[in-house]
């Protein structure tokens, strides 16, 4: 590995200086800092050179992916599981939509569900009652869409209740 002097900042150079004498949630900070000027100045010397830094959207997965993921991995009971609360919103927003949560999904997160203790499971309930009221003061529709989630709002009800 090639250090470039050029490329260390007078900010760098004190931060070196200084580190010795800062507590270690101030130098965890100073340390973040200084990890984040290298990487601008890597990226502005990269793109100086001509180097395209492209990324690929499939190389990300969507947070629906992530989500099932996460969810898959907490009915398979895996050592590693562990809770993500970005994940357990993104599901319980998206858990009446088909598309989102396909429904070999769904038997999964009914079973997360049963778990959801304090604030998270009443909102769910609250949630659920209120999509059901909506539902019924519409009337009966035709669309299948809706039948489908009617149906999983009723599961959902049922099990929380």
């Amino acid at each position: 590995m090639r250090v470039d002097h050029m490329a260390l900042s007078a900010a760098s150079l004190l931060g070196a200086a200084v580190l010795g004498a800062l507590s270690s949630e101030e130098r965890r900070v100073l340390e973040r800092k200084l990890k984040k000027e290298r990487k601008k100045e890597e990226r502005k010397r990269l793109r100086e050179a001509g180097v395209a830094m492209a990324q690929s959207s499939l190389a990300r997965r969507s947070g629906a992916q992530l989500a099932l993921d996460y969810l898959c991995g907490w009915a398979q009971k895996r050592e590693n599981w562990r809770f993500q609360k970005t994940r357990q919103t993104w599901l319980l927003l998206h858990m009446y939509d088909c598309d989102e949560v396909p429904d070999e999904h769904f038997p999964a997160l009914l079973a997360y569900l049963e778990g959801l203790r304090g604030r998270a499971r009443e909102l769910t309930v609250q949630k659920a009652e209120a999509l059901m009221r909506e539902l019924d003061e519409e009337g009966p529709g035709a669309d299948p869409r809706l039948l489908e989630k009617t149906q999983r709002i009723r599961q959902v009800l049922q099990l929380l209740s």
